[in-house]
């Protein structure tokens, strides 16, 4: 039992090590505010009161935010809750009166809110079972705790290194159960946020149970007891780090059913499934479940029994594999839980060390995907690990944490027969809240749509003016397959059209353009973009968007929400509309161009920034243009580099406009920017001349196709100090060189030039079409100096005399012992 004993408030003020905690906040939040001023015009949604309400009421709520005084609609992404009527009160605030049937199940229901001009950010908004209680204050003492009965959910509030306390009574052998959501309540990017902390704690202020971070909660927290005997019993909850910065929560407290796993975890569509529930203490009980007829990636179960309903659901797979759940032993390749592909592999890790076998049979080049679910969509406290071993026991392949805290693995069967797949925890644990949902499939071709973010951790959302349109792009992500996709919008608000453009084979994004009528009746939806493959009825595309609700220190994302539906609204008039004009010539590789961009004012008197929604490869455009006040047209450049994608390409442009509320975006029809490949290439020899001297500077020329219209070549990047008085000379399709005469001047800088560049026009009554090629190169030089007069030889001096030659060096004395050697060497010779 943990021994942790608590402080009294004002013993925590004087031994607290976090005495300069609201400094760091207040830089967290400057850097938070000013990560959203880069969204400054999207209505934005940052809480509600009350943050949530029980089921079977109805109960009038106030949305906060920013931008929020047209608000008229809220879109909530799981059915459970009837909206019946939103209504502004100022800018920040508006009302709306939510009706929640009584068999809704309770949890977190993600929703965004439609503006007239805009759809806002996501945030989450909660169901409970139980009623809703506030707060009070003070409670930030244990010594004076708030009273409440058991079964209630308290919404209330962290302040900086704020704790609060809150009193049950309790008789022997009673389950206590807390649950808090704390961090899905939040919205925003910062570091610190708030990372509740929760504990039970007995009279004499020691912790009977604590949590942080439980993995079926995701950064929330929840901890239970079962009363050791009669009497009051404590429950604390607190940020992780004694932050704080008014941060709601909702802390459910009773005696509640709290499972922390079901095994299996998944079945088929429409089947009663036979699930086992583990709860947080450890108990077991058997129920059956009802799964939705129709494949869910995740599907929520809410458990109720004669003491309360859970807080929050524990979610499950609804996927076609038939369920293989582990039969004990299965501890090694030999003692394998077998199964037919495709299978659904399922069980538990139940104690430390613990580990899985599954085998199956595969076939010879067949490619076998193994997918483990646990912390993604179970909540599972495994961190799972996966190895693939053959027949014999050798391992061939293995997998820890790809894409995420799950695995996955891919492997290509090299030979017909048995393999096994062992499933373990990265850390070696084990427990009652260990499940895993282990998909075995041979791999097929699939296709994932989403939508590229609107700015930085921001989803995109698309709001289409009446009589107007907007335009996003839109990604595909395609494995296993090939070809072109076709995409298609179910279910768009009445008057709304989607243009048909396809994806080629070679993309893997391409444009949405989104055009509601004039009559078109204020309403969002959520819509269904689907990808098709002609002739390729086994591809089943999903869309799929992250929503980052919460985001901490290095990017880290703790808690997000992913959409399978892209939100489209109709939103008010705009008095513009713009058209981008149809050029009647192709832009050349190593070419140029103009775009030119229209716009109908109406009464809209204004600075208009334009930008085209994309860039087909190899082309770049300007992103700073504006149609200037006063003018209905401006031209947006355009370049195409010597790579440049060759073919014909849907190109949007967009304009932003604002409303004295933010800014929101209209844009044009597309047209087909044709894209080809370079006319000329030209050759530049190495030209040489001198200061004060004329030159030519030749251009040697290759005409790949003919062209028409007449061509104008023109000689620019000339140096300083240097003049060409024709720098335009006319071509036909015959030219094979160009000379331009130069003269440079004496006072031009010396040195190698490399900035000479042919420029080609060709003008047609279709439009003028530019290629620019360089680079040429012009080297100047001094000139060299005149010749220097030889000077006259002079006379040869007489010859000096030759030295003497030297005397004989002195013979020098031998010494007596030299002497002695010498006769020696001297009788020897004599014999």
């Amino acid at each position: 039992m943990q021994r942790t004993c608590y402080l009294t408030a004002a013993e925590r003020r004087t031994r607290s090590p976090f005495m300069s905690l609201p400094k760091l906040a207040m830089a967290s939040l400057i850097v938070f505010v000013l990560a959203g001023l880069a969204t400054a015009a999207q209505p934005r949604l940052s809480g509600s009161i009350p943050r949530g309400i029980q089921r079977g009421t109805t109960q009038k709520v106030i949305f906060t935010g920013t931008r929020i005084k047209d608000g008229r609609q809220l879109l909530f992404d799981i059915p459970g809750i009837n909206v019946l009527s939103v209504t502004p009160v100022d800018n920040s605030k508006v009302e709306a009166e939510l009706e929640v049937p009584a068999d809704t199940p309770p949890g977190l229901y993600p929703v965004r809110l439609v503006t007239e001009s805009d759809i806002s950010d996501m945030i989450m908004f909660a169901v409970g079972s139980m009623p809703n209680v506030d707060e009070v204050e003070p409670n930030s003492d244990i010594e004076t705790p708030q009273l409440i009965e058991t079964n209630v959910t308290i919404e209330g509030k962290i302040a900086t290194e704020d704790v609060d306390y809150f009193a049950v009574d309790l008789k022997k052998g009673e389950r206590l159960t807390a649950e808090v959501e704390g961090t899905r309540l939040r919205r925003g990017r910062g570091d610190p946020f708030f990372d509740p902390y929760i504990a039970i704690l007995n009279s004499e202020r020691f912790e009977l149970a604590f949590s942080d971070d439980a993995p079926l909660l995701q950064q929330d927290s929840v901890c239970s007891i079962t009363a050791p005997e009669d009497g009051r019993y404590i429950v604390m909850v607190r940020d992780s780090s004694f932050g704080g910065r008014n941060d709601a929560y909702r802390l459910h407290i009773g005696s509640f059913p709290r499972p922390i796993a079901v095994v299996p975890a998944g079945g088929a569509p429409g089947e009663l499934l036979n699930a086992t529930f583990i709860s947080i203490d450890g108990q077991q009980w058997t129920e059956s479940i009802q799964l939705p007829s129709e494949p869910m990636e995740s599907f929520p179960v809410v458990v109720s029994n004669e003491h309360g309903t859970s807080p929050s659901p524990n979610y499950i797979r609804v996927q076609p594999q038939g369920n293989v759940i582990e039969q004990e032993p299965n501890n090694s390749t030999k003692e394998s839980t077998a199964g037919t592909l495709p299978a659904a592999f399922c069980g538990i890790l139940a104690e430390p060390g613990d580990i899985d076998f599954f085998s199956f049979e595969a076939k010879k080049d067949q490619t076998v995907g193994l997918r483990l679910f646990s912390r993604n969509v179970l909540r599972s406290e495994l961190d799972g690990v996966i190895n693939l071993y053959n027949e014999k026991g050798g391992r061939v392949g293995g997998n820890d944490d790809s894409g995420g805290p799950d695995s996955f693995l891919e492997y290509k069967i090299p030979a017909d027969g048995v393999y096994h797949v062992r499933i373990s925890d990265h850390l070696e644990g084990g427990g009652p809240g260990y499940a895993y949902h282990l998909e075995a499939v041979t791999a097929g071709p699939e296709l994932t749509l989403s939508l590229p973010d609107r700015s930085r951790y921001e989803a995109t959302m698309i709001p289409v003016p009446q009589g107007n349109r907007h335009a996003v792009m839109l990604n595909a992500t395609r494995k296993a397959f090939g070809g072109a996709i076709d995409i298609e919008a179910l279910n768009l608000p009445e008057g709304v059209t989607a243009t048909p453009i396809q994806m080629p084979a070679n993309r893997t994004t391409v444009p949405l353009l989104l055009t509601a009528t004039a009559e078109a009746p204020l309403d969002g939806r959520l819509v269904n973009l689907v990808g098709k493959v002609e002739k390729r009825d086994d591809i089943v595309s999903r869309f799929d968007q992250q929503h980052q609700l919460v985001g901490g220190l290095n990017n880290a994302v703790p808690f997000e929400y992913r959409s399978n539906r892209a939100a489209i609204a109709v939103t008010q008039k705009s008095p513009c509309t713009i058209a981008i004009v149809q050029p009647q010539v192709p832009v050349v590789r190593d070419g140029s161009m103009e775009l030119t961009v229209t716009i109908d004012r109406g009464d809209y008197d204004a600075d208009v920034a334009i930008r085209l929604l994309y860039n087909p490869p190899g082309i770049g455009s300007s992103g700073s243009i504006k149609i200037a006040k006063g003018t209905n047209e401006a031209k947006i450049p355009i370049t195409a580099n010597g790579s440049a994608a060759i073919g014909e390409w849907p190109v949007i442009a967009c304009a932003t406009l604002s409303d004295g509320n933010g800014s929101y975006e209209i844009a044009s029809e597309p047209i087909t920017l044709n894209i080809e490949d370079k006319i000329f290439t030209f050759g530049f020899p190495k030209t040489s001349t001198e200061l004060g001297a004329d030159a030519s500077v030749i251009v040697d020329l290759e005409i790949g196709r003919p062209f028409e219209g007449a061509c104008e070549v023109e000689l620019v990047g000339i140096p300083a100090g240097v003049t060409c008085e024709a720098p335009k000379q006319t071509i036909t399709n015959e030219t094979e060189q160009i000379v331009f005469a130069v003269k440079v001047d004496e006072k031009a800088r010396v040195g190698q030039h490399k900035t000479l560049v042919a420029r080609a026009k060709i003008t047609s009554d279709k439009g003028v079409i530019t290629q620019t090629q360089g680079t040429g190169i012009l080297q100047v030089d001094k000139p060299l100096p005149a010749p220097v007069a030889k000077p006259a030889p002079k006379p040869e001096a007489a010859a000096a005399p030759k030295p003497a030659a030297p005397k004989p060096a002195a013979a020098k004395p031998l010494s007596r012992l030299e002497q002695l050697r010498l006769m020696r060497e001297e009788a020897r010779a004599g014999n």
